[in-house]
């Protein structure tokens, strides 16, 4: 086994703190990574702290990764020494079932091994993710980074990037379009950025007015408080309830309990809602904001290792990277209270270069 270092959950009531494990010798497939960057996904607190229920502890988290090669196996062509990679939400699956051959594997119909917090194919041997200083993963889960990109502002295009980048590219979005962001903050800031990149008119929903400057400097053309409820809306002037079936799509980023109705009354005939963010408790549907115009409302996951290639060649291509804030592992946990408060523009990024 590798020694590798890193930094680990140990129960869902304690801080992340220094961790020691074993990472598995590179394979004639494998490459290893030296972990130079990874961002801290939402997600990788709600793990950490067992909110989406079964957690496996200790649990090193980090699904953001980017870093350099520093050794492959006899049977790698893909990569060598010394070469810019990515890793992303998963890292091994079938490779065989329906799912893996439309190049969806993180919708594998036998097992999708998580990067962190899951169960290797073997259903027994835990998987550690990117809060630690090195990483072993089979070449056909690995991804090219471009060496002229900015490897820091890379790392949460693994998540927040092609999580975004799939529906706005699975629906067809054009020059010309109007296309509504619900919530600005790491998923929401990309989706602006990446709808804007293509050509889109961007309006940002928010509950913040402060953020509207920002929504702006991303490149959002409008800025629209939301009203938190349907009261709201009535004593609010006309900046909401006038672009009822004005939008060709709405990406909804938020991860807090909302009003689905609200947005999808501002869709136009056949317009389309995607929902990207997983609040705690279910949503109110009414039958008649989607019966109303024909819309559809449905969900994205991430995306398979084509189209996250595919993404990272385009922000690379387009020069569209996320905003960050790096931080030494020192202050994850400082990082966690901060994300969890909304205090952050927009990712988190740890510097794993000296670990």
């Amino acid at each position: 086994m590798l020694k590798t270092t890193g930094y680990a959950a140990k129960s869902p009531t304690t801080p992340i703190e220094p961790f020691s494990f074993g990472r598995r010798e590179v394979g004639p497939g494998d490459v290893r990574i030296k972990i130079l960057y990874c961002g801290i996904c939402h997600s990788d607190i709600h793990q950490a702290k067992d909110e989406w229920g079964g957690s496996i502890f200790p649990m090193v988290p980090g699904h953001e990764i980017v870093g350099q090669v520093i050794d492959v196996g006899k049977k790698v062509k893909r990569f060598k020494l010394g070469d810019f990679a990515g890793v992303g939400c998963f890292v091994d699956s079938c490779g065989k079932c329906k799912s893996c051959k439309a190049n969806v594997e993180q919708f594998c119909e036998k097992h999708t091994t998580l990067t962190y917090n899951s169960l290797e194919s073997d259903g027994k041997t835990p998987s550690y993710g990117g809060y630690s200083s090195q990483i072993v993963v089979n070449q056909n889960y690995v991804l090219k980074v471009s060496k002229k990109a900015p490897l820091e502002r890379v790392a949460p295009l693994l998540c927040a990037g092609i999580t975004t980048y799939a529906p706005l590219k699975r629906y067809g979005v054009k020059k010309g379009q109007k296309i509504g962001v619900v919530g600005l903050g790491g998923l929401g800031h990309m989706g602006v950025k990446l709808a804007a990149s293509m050509g889109a008119e961007v309006t940002v929903f928010s509950t913040s007015p402060a953020k509207e400057k920002d929504a702006k400097r991303l490149g959002a053309k409008n800025f629209v408080i939301t009203p938190k409820s349907e009261n709201q809306i009535k004593k609010q002037n006309d900046s909401f309830s006038s672009l009822a079936e004005k939008f060709d799509l709405i990406l909804d980023t938020v991860a807090a309990p909302h009003d689905l109705n609200m947005f999808l009354r501002l869709l136009k005939r056949d317009g389309t809602m995607v929902l990207i963010g997983v609040p705690p408790k279910p949503y109110m549907l009414e039958a008649y904001s989607l019966i109303g115009g024909q819309k559809r409302l449905t969900g994205s996951l991430i995306g398979g290792i084509k189209e996250t290639q595919e993404m990272l060649d385009y922000c690379t291509r387009k020069k569209v990277f996320s905003d960050v804030e790096v931080i030494d592992p020192t202050r994850i946990n400082e990082a966690y209270e901060r994300t969890s408060k909304g205090d952050v523009k927009y990712r988190f990024v740890i510097d794993l270069k000296n670990e």
